[in-house]
């Protein structure tokens, strides 16, 4: 087939470097490789985000053809060389190439296929699309190569939001009140809208910051991903910082990935009442807490696109990553 996709001009000299370093000859040989093990990459990215680029299932089909022409080990390691591919489609001179975002996503796909990660949040200013199409990603595929299995959450604000997100997508909606007198968090019901590995994700919404917080300690959350456009001062970054703050204190281990950032769109003039003062906060507000900074939206395949990565939602990206991971670890271990 006739390899074209978004860009392709301003990335194809970074995609034949790493193409030759991996002595594979094109993208059609990367494709070939992938098939005759049975994977297909292409599918799996549509699976997770139906309206993720051309570039994004390019790049994962490079990755997926790296880690298995290297022989990938265990579904952790294939995920980092996953993360090769979709750095190697990077825009020279991007946001994206700077901060290397393609080599975070392989790495946090890593530590999310480790045993060392019990619990796995997405942190929204309140439950998104994206959101749930990258924890459908994991929770479909991410214990197929764990010994232990990954938990994963949604916790955003506003209960209504969560448990409709909930209902639609067969996750279990959380029904919580904080008593702010004691600082407990109770649970008052939970409700699963499936009973297939989809149920397994717990789906919270807050009412504020420190319900918010509460949640995160209630599922001993270790490794979070902040969603960046809606209400981001209001509750996601001052949920992580204030988690985070916390977890050091405590001596417990917690990563905190900062999804977007970059653009000057991701906080709009209208949350800030602060007009063009408003462009850039997201990304310092992600700086602030952030293990690892990623670019663009939390959801849209454009605005990542932008930053010079690939056409696909951070979210979906991280639910993506997972499954083409096991997909090559299962393939390589038939």
């Amino acid at each position: 087939m006739a390899v074209s996709f978004e860009g392709y001009e301003r990335r194809i000299d970074k995609i034949n470097a790493c193409l030759a370093e991996n002595g594979i000859s094109s993208l059609e040989e990367a494709l070939q490789i992938c098939q005759d093990k049975g994977v297909d990459p292409r599918e799996i990215v549509a699976d997770v985000q139906s309206i993720a680029f051309e570039n994004a299932k390019w790049a994962y089909t490079l990755g997926c053809a790296i880690a298995i022409k290297k022989g990938a080990k265990t579904a952790s390691e294939a995920a980092s060389m996953i993360g090769e591919g979709i750095q190697a489609f990077t825009v020279p001179g991007s946001v994206a190439e700077d901060r290397k975002v393609g080599l975070g996503h392989g790495n946090l796909g890593a530590m999310l296929l480790g045993d060392d990660t019990e619990c796995f949040a997405f942190l929204a200013g309140h439950e998104s699309f994206a959101a749930a199409e990258g924890a459908i990603g994991i929770a479909m595929n991410a214990n197929k190569a764990r010994k232990k299995p990954l938990r994963v959450i949604l916790n955003g604000l506003g209960k209504d939001a969560a448990q409709i997100i909930a209902r639609i997508n067969g996750f279990t909606y959380v029904k919580t009140q904080f008593d702010y007198y004691t600082g407990e968090l109770k649970i008052v019901e939970t409700i699963p809208y499936s009973d297939g590995p989809r149920a397994e994700v717990n789906c919270y919404g807050a009412d504020d910051v420190r319900e918010g917080v509460a949640i995160m300690w209630h599922e001993n959350v270790d490794i979070s991903i902040t969603g960046n456009s809606t209400n981001p001062t209001r509750f996601q970054h001052p949920v992580a910082g204030t988690y985070k703050k916390e977890r050091i204190e405590a001596g417990k281990k917690y990563f905190s990935v900062a999804s977007g950032g970059g653009t000057g769109r991701t906080l709009h003039p209208d949350n800030m009442a602060a007009g063009p003062a408003s462009y850039g906060m997201t990304d310092t507000m992600g700086r602030m807490h952030s293990s690892a900074q990623f670019a663009g939206s939390s959801s849209v395949p454009a605005h990542v696109d932008m930053m010079g990565l690939i056409g696909m939602g951070n979210n979906p990206m991280v639910g993506a990553t997972v499954a083409c991971a096991v997909a090559v670890n299962a393939a390589l271990n038939a």
